[in-house]
Parts: structure tokens; sequence; C-alpha cells
């Protein structure tokens, strides 16, 4: 390992990256007007909150509150996800935006979490990584679907 990782740290950023994403979802999954958009983003918002509570659950610091408790707190207006939802809301938002913003959200948290799990020495940690960067790629296809069959192609 070139450069030595503050895994704790590490933890507690991907639980926020995981809520930050959940909140995204939740808050456009109420914004869309199709049913199976909003459908998709209710699920992804769930999974969101699996994968947060995976890396919960290694989390050694004493600094969070409670997982559900967490979990329920204000989104962080901050966050990369909450602040494209902001910009995108400013201009024409609709589900092909909001399907746009989520892949190219996803596709830079699965690099993310794949760098990562590359840094990590310890295995049990590195493999909640690599699972939530799997399951980050399988959300980016199925917005992918969904937004092909929002424009009529096929998959």
């Amino acid at each position: 390992m070139s450069e030595k990782v503050d895994v704790q740290a590490a933890l507690r950023d991907a639980i926020q990256t995981e809520k930050d994403a959940m909140d995204y979802y939740l808050y456009a999954s109420e914004k869309m007007n199709d049913d199976k958009a909003r459908d998709a983003f209710a699920l992804l918002a769930r999974e969101e909150r699996q994968h947060a509570k995976m890396f919960y659950k290694v989390y050694k610091g004493g600094d969070l509150p409670p997982f559900d408790e967490y979990m329920q707190l204000p989104p962080k207006t901050d966050s990369s996800w909450w602040t494209a939802l902001q910009e995108a809301l400013l201009g024409d938002f609709d589900e092909r935006k909001a399907l746009e913003l989520a892949l190219d959200q996803e596709e830079a948290l699965e690099k993310e979490l794949r760098e990562m799990a590359a840094k990590i020495d310890d295995a049990e940690i590195c493999a909640i990584y690599e699972a939530n960067a799997n399951s980050t790629h399988h959300h980016a296809e199925v917005i992918e679907d969904e937004y092909k069959a929002m424009l009529g192609m096929s998959s």
C-alpha cells in the first residue's frame, strides 16, 4: 500500500455518502410523475440505506447517533448529490434530468468505492466496499434501463 488510509474516517464518509444518495432518491422520487420511475427511485433509496448500514456496522467511532436516528437527519445540503439536485431544480427538472443526475452520481460513486477498496488492508472492510461498488454498478444499470425505457429505446 502506497497510501495509508484512515479506515474509520473513510467509513464515516461512506456512511454519509450513502445517506446523501438515499436522500436524493427519496426527494427525487417524490417529484416523479411516472410511476415506474418513482418506484425505481424508492427502491434505490432503500438500497442506499442498506449500503449505509453495512458501513455503519463496521464503523468504530462513537460520534454518530444510532443508525435509524442518523438516517432521519435532514439532508446534507453541501453533498454532491444534493447540490446536483438543487441545481437541476432551478432548471427543467423532470424524470429525464433526475435519471441523468443519478446515473452520473452512481458512476462517480462506484469509482470512489473501488478506489477506496484498493487502498484498504482490512479484508472485511474491503469486501464491504467492493460489495457496495458492485451494487452501485447495478444501480447505474437500473437507472440506464429506466432512462432508455423512458426514451422509448430498447435495452
